[in-house]
């Protein structure tokens, strides 16, 4: 009767020792490690991969991946060095390096690296004239890469890579900029005509000058002509024949 009476306290006890169990015992992926507070103070080292014990209520685990996260800037309004605006967006790839900087030094390292690429993203940005922000994407990118990383090393963040994904302009300035293009394609093939013209009046006046020095050259051409003209039907042409191709018949 006795441990009938007991049964619910040792169900108890079983339960809480459960959650005691669940609590303390932890597995972490490879990619992941556990920044642990004893009694609110910074254990000496990361915890993990693997099994992982922690001593709750005494302790506690923040769990940390070490993955390279990908984080997409929205569109950012930007009003270059020319003072043109723009909408600009970006892609940040950063991971942690330092777990417990990250746990200690910043509340929330996600949304405080998000709200960095941002700012930097506009300013560094707007420093920039247009044409650069077109053509000299790369460098940009380094640029932006540098800052953000500088501001994100005290809080354990490696930004390893930006990118700025596109380059949205007003339409106004999609119309002046296909104008130019246009005016520049045409200015481009008047160039190369007249590049075509004077390599063609440079032979023709090679030609001329060879025709002067040999005068038979002449005769050979009329002569290569009147054998296409034979090859025409149901037309008569009149060709005038030069008198040096006939004056030995005349003599006789």
């Amino acid at each position: 009767m006795t441990g009938l009476l007991n049964l619910p306290g040792l169900l108890i006890a079983g339960l809480i020792g459960l959650i005691f169990l669940f609590k303390w015992i932890n597995v972490l992926n490879e990619y992941e490690r556990a920044v642990t507070f004893w009694l609110g103070r910074l254990g000496k080292r990361p915890k993990g991969p693997g099994l992982v014990l922690i001593f709750w209520p005494f302790e506690r685990m923040v769990r940390i991946s070490l993955r390279t996260v990908v984080h997409d800037v929205p569109p950012q309004d930007i009003i270059t060095k020319d003072n043109v605006s723009v909408k600009v967006n970006a892609v940040v790839y950063f991971r942690v390096v330092e777990p417990e900087k990250a746990v200690v030094q910043v509340e929330n390292y996600l949304y405080a690296t998000s709200q960095l690429a941002q700012t930097t993203l506009r300013s560094v940005l707007g420093q920039a004239l247009l044409d650069e922000l077109l053509s000299e994407r790369e460098k940009l990118n380094l640029d932006l890469q540098r800052v953000i990383d500088e501001h994100t090393n005290p809080w354990g963040i490696k930004v390893s890579l930006v990118e700025v994904k596109q380059v949205d302009l007003p339409p106004e300035m999609q119309r002046a900029m296909a104008r130019q293009a246009e005016a520049e394609r045409e200015k481009r093939a008047k160039i190369i005509h007249a590049q075509g013209e004077l390599q063609a009046a440079t032979a023709l006046s090679e030609a001329a000058q060879i025709i002067d020095r040999q005068p038979a050259t002449l005769q050979l051409r009329y002569l290569q002509t009147l054998t296409e003209i034979a090859n025409e039907k149901n037309s008569t042409i009149i060709f005038p024949l030069p008198i040096d191709l006939i004056k030995m018949f005349l003599k006789t």
